[in-house]
């Protein structure tokens, strides 16, 4: 059974705090908007579609509490709140455009006469709710195009050997996963042979929670560090890597967990096919190239400490970006809820 990573029912919000993984599990109540953004800031929930869905859903429990009768000035507090939340992590689009989306929604409900305020309230909280159904579906569709698209460059009737970075599972979105979503698929089909995660460094999302995913799930796996990815590819024949996305250009430059573009042109060098495993609203096809894609910078701490305890020698500068961007020259193809899409021809999959 896959982890939970955000339990909601109607008026009650809690996300399990993955700062505190994978040692203890401690799940943190989110009683509005601001509770949202903290937990998205400091990281308590990450993965560019649990963002998103997290976000939303701290809108919703707000406006459950909220008996304001005016249309008006519940679209307006709608549209702040919303602008507010996306600022909490800006590289990932999937909480821009989900925002963006729920905001032209409120705007076509204050402007219909015949919805009431309260009219008004539940169709948008239930717009809210519904993003967790579909990410679930999303996620299952990117997971069964992967394994095929996968499988089809594999001769005969072998398994597949995989490697992934970062954390792209159920604790990254509302449930199954992207990335983890196709190792899922390929172990599902007894397909798979092994899976190499790498640790993700400086936040250790592959160590502390890939690793945690795949013990759960009893999916074979090897944790290496990140330094080891050339000798992996050299010495165990890895068939594919596949990753996620926190924005992809329209041109197929995708930004994902710092660390990615180097071990696309390891992959490169190999000739080992590499994709990148992201649902549609991860695309964003009003940035013409990832030259565009805005890079969050993360404090210093999280490179010079682990926990409590500093491991880099006091007074040191230190330069720490949570994402790169990989040229979709390096990208074999990008796999979505629609189909697995060559870098150039992501217009098919996005209207």
């Amino acid at each position: 059974m896959s982890l939970e990573s955000i339990k909601y029912e109607r008026g009650k919000l809690e996300i399990l705090d993955q700062l505190l993984l994978p040692l203890q599990t401690r799940y943190v109540k989110v009683q509005g908007v601001e509770d949202g953004w903290k937990v998205i800031n400091k990281m308590q929930v990450r993965g560019a579609p649990a963002i998103a869905i997290v976000g939303c859903l701290s809108l919703a429990i707000e406006l459950m509490k909220d008996d304001c009768s005016d249309k008006k000035i519940m679209r307006q507090e709608i549209e702040g709140k919303l602008n507010y939340l996306v600022s909490a992590r800006p590289t990932a689009v999937n909480i821009k455009l989900a925002g963006d989306e729920l905001i032209n929604f409120a705007n076509s409900l204050c402007a219909d006469e015949n919805v009431t305020a309260d009219d008004f309230r539940e169709r948008f909280i239930r717009s809210i709710e519904n993003m967790l159904i579909k990410d679930i579906e999303d996620n299952k569709a990117i997971g069964k195009y992967g394994c095929e698209a996968i499988l089809k460059t594999i001769e005969g009737d072998g398994h597949v050997r995989i490697l992934t970075h970062c954390n792209t599972g159920s604790l990254a979105t509302a449930g199954y996963g992207t990335a983890l979503g196709v190792i899922r698929s390929l172990n599902a089909a007894k397909k798979l042979e092994h899976v190499y995660c790498t640790e993700t460094r400086p936040y250790n999302q592959g160590a502390r929670l890939t690793a945690y995913e795949l013990v759960h799930e009893k999916i074979p796996a090897t944790l290496v560090v990140d330094s080891m990815v050339a000798a992996i590819m050299h010495a165990r024949n890895i068939s594919a890597v596949v990753v996620g996305a926190d924005r992809v250009a329209a041109n197929g430059d995708t930004a994902n967990k710092i660390g990615t573009y180097q071990i696309a042109i390891v992959a490169k060098h190999h000739n080992v096919p590499f994709y990148v495993a992201a649902p549609l609203t991860s695309i964003d096809m009003s940035l013409k190239s990832g030259d565009r894609i805005k890079i969050e910078e993360r404090p210093d701490r999280e490179m010079t400490h682990i926990g409590e305890h500093r491991i880099a020698a006091p007074g040191i500068n230190c330069w720490n970006p949570s994402f790169d961007v990989t040229p979709a020259a390096l990208i074999t193809g990008i796999i979505t809820e629609k189909g697995v899409f060559a870098p150039d021809k992501l217009y098919e999959a996005v209207p």
